[in-house]
């Protein structure tokens, strides 16, 4: 039995695992007793979720609808020796056939329509190398600005709320940082559920410590290690973390040193909030069953000012109205209170799949280039795209690790914009609801086989390497054969060549961090920005401003929803849903589904 070290394919926690491998099969996923990341311990999916890499379900040879190949004889008809029956709705054909029609029927839209008829969508679940060229490849060869993933639907409110106060929209520390750290506050995330390797460490911490605060719209399995529970109304993360500024505020409990040589527009700020009514906490005594947290708010604030501390978030911050302004609230209360760019007191936002900040650092995003750049032009989000198809003004969709018709809200729309289109090509590992929906699906590696760099959720890139051997390509080998195809002059020989011009095109992050040298870290992995050293801790010295000073930007909260109801009918007449995840499911389960012994194990297993 070989062993073999790489990065889990889950979620944002990015563990470091061991792939038992014997006759080019994983047999057993174990952690590093030694890892930085999973401390020796995986969560369910990490230990059992493996089988889909052997599934029947993976897509071995490219597909191409049969309807798609009638309605498009001019492009189609001279590659008909290449098609082959696979069912009532699919010709199987080869690579090369499949990238050679994909550029034809993508130039011909582009011909027709003009280059803003193309758009891209996906890549947070592949590696940075994908992503990279998957964006490079939209923006320049097909010339066209729109390209987008999942990433920003769930966490650009914490991009662009630390970025427009702090100069950058990452995790300001190591998980580890949980055993430095006098003071925790958990808010808008189960914590347990959809990042259980995280949570171990908060746990262990807090019951020996008893220094945890948990806020949440519902009672949660975290809290019940919690000194403090709050459990607060629907779309109230805002009111909630200004009443936390008001208590510090007012009882000066605020770092008058760390704001007067690390801040500005502080005294704009103060004035705001505490001539704000909502941001009293004796607010919430006007809300039936909520008066509690009059009293529970600034004991969590008192706590958190005079204490070393860190606050985690998730998608139940992100995910809602006052998202990008809730996230500016939070990095406030560490201006306030001097509570970042030291060991154990940091910011913490915890992102949902496996390469979601590394999608975002290599530009998958209509508003950035990588690092974080402008762009020459931006381009449109998922939901714009979306009502640019209803309208017939999109007629392209090259769609790369994004189930767009499963996990999107408002699916209905989705649907109809879909059905609009003329042409959508698939790259992905098993036939999920919009490669069902494509007309060209091709197959290709999973993280399991391929070499790739992924950065978790607290900037550590991890070197992957193939627990299995295949021949499918790449996600990045299909990109570069269909942009050859479209006069291109894409030669990358392998994934280490398109690493390094990300070394190059995002040197501000990656410039240091060389093949040679993620390989020789492969366990402990390297935290973003990587030069000579890595960067474990954020804004040590100066924040990422221009100015390298944090800026105060207060938002007062709007009443609405429950609150509204609460206050002026003193009861709740409607029902209030949030996002969630549950332990056993990851993102929309076309991989999970697909695993045999995973629910036969899920009660077996500990983490």
């Amino acid at each position: 039995m070989e062993l073999i070290d790489t990065v889990c394919t889950y979620c944002g926690v990015g563990c470091d695992i061991v792939g038992h491998v014997e006759d080019n099969k994983i047999h057993k996923i174990s952690a590093n007793k030694d890892g930085v990341v999973s401390q020796g311990k995986l969560c369910i999916k990490g230990k059992l979720g493996f089988d889909f890499v052997q599934s029947p379900n993976r897509i071995r040879t490219p597909r191409i609808r049969k309807s798609f190949v009638d309605k498009n004889p001019q492009i189609c008809s001279e590659y008909e020796k290449e098609f082959f029956d696979f069912d009532e709705i699919w010709y199987e054909t080869n690579l090369e056939t499949a990238t050679s029609i994909s550029a034809k029927k993508m130039l011909e839209i582009k011909e027709k329509y003009g280059r803003h008829s193309l758009c891209s969508i996906g890549g947070a679940r592949t590696s940075c190398e994908s992503a990279f060229l998957f964006q490079k490849y939209t923006r320049h060869t097909l010339n066209s600005p729109h390209v987008d993933n999942c990433a920003r639907v769930c966490h650009s409110p914490s991009l662009k709320g630390m970025r427009t106060t702090m100069g950058e929209g990452a995790a300001t520390n190591p998980y580890d940082d949980i055993y430095h750290t006098e003071f925790i506050i958990v808010m808008g995330s189960n914590t347990t559920e959809a990042h259980p390797i995280v949570a171990n460490r908060i746990i262990d911490v807090a019951q020996t410590h008893d220094n945890l605060a948990v806020i949440d719209v519902r009672r949660i399995k975290l809290g019940k290690f919690a000194k403090y529970q709050a459990v607060i109304p629907h779309e109230a993360n805002l009111l909630v973390l200004n009443m936390m500024a008001y208590v510090i505020l007012n009882e000066e409990l605020y770092n008058e040193d760390f704001i007067n040589t690390r801040t500005k527009f502080f005294e704009n700020y103060k004035d705001k909030i505490l001539n704000d009514p909502y941001a009293n906490p004796k607010f919430m005594e006007t809300l039936p069953g909520y008066e509690d947290l009059a009293k529970m708010i600034p004991k969590i604030a008192r706590e958190y000012a005079l204490k070393k501390s860190m606050i985690f978030w998730g998608l139940g911050i992100t995910e809602h109205l006052d998202g990008s302004k809730a996230v500016m609230a939070i990095t406030h209360l560490s201006f306030l209170t001097g509570n970042v760019g030291k060991q154990g007191a940091g910011l913490m936002p915890l992102r949902g799949q496996n390469n979601v900040q590394g999608a975002c650092d290599m530009g998958v995003l209509p508003y950035y280039d990588p690092d974080y750049q402008e762009p020459k032009e931006v381009g449109l989000m998922t939901p714009q795209l979306i009502d640019e198809m209803i309208k017939g003004k999109v007629k392209s969709l090259h769609n790369m690790g994004e189930d767009i018709t499963h996990i999107h809200p408002n699916l209905n729309k989705v649907h109809k914009g879909i059905a609009e289109l003329e042409f959508i090509l698939v790259q992905e590992v098993i036939m999920n609801d919009i490669a069902s929906k494509a007309d060209i699906v091709i197959g290709v590696k999973s993280a399991y086989e391929k070499t790739g760099v992924y950065v978790n959720a607290m900037r550590r890139l991890h070197l992957s390497q193939p627990l299995v051997q295949t021949d499918l390509p790449d996600d990045w080998e299909v990109i570069q054969m269909i942009e050859n195809k479209l006069g291109g002059t894409y030669n990358y020989k392998d994934s280490s060549e398109v690493w390094d011009e990300v070394r190059e095109v995002a040197h501000r992050r990656f410039s240091g961090a060389s093949y040679q040298r993620l390989e020789r870290h492969r366990k402990r992995g390297l935290q973003w920005p990587v030069y000579i050293e890595d960067t474990p801790v954020l804004h040590l010295l100066d924040f990422r401003t221009d100015d390298g000073l944090g800026h105060f930007h207060y938002h007062q909260y709007a009443e609405r929803g429950q609150i509204f109801e609460l206050k002026t009918n003193k009861k709740v007449s409607h029902y209030h849903l949030t996002t969630g995840r549950a332990l056993p499911h990851y993102n929309n389960e076309h991989k999970l589904n697909r695993v045999q012994n995973f629910c036969l194990n899920m009660k077996k297993i500990s983490y």
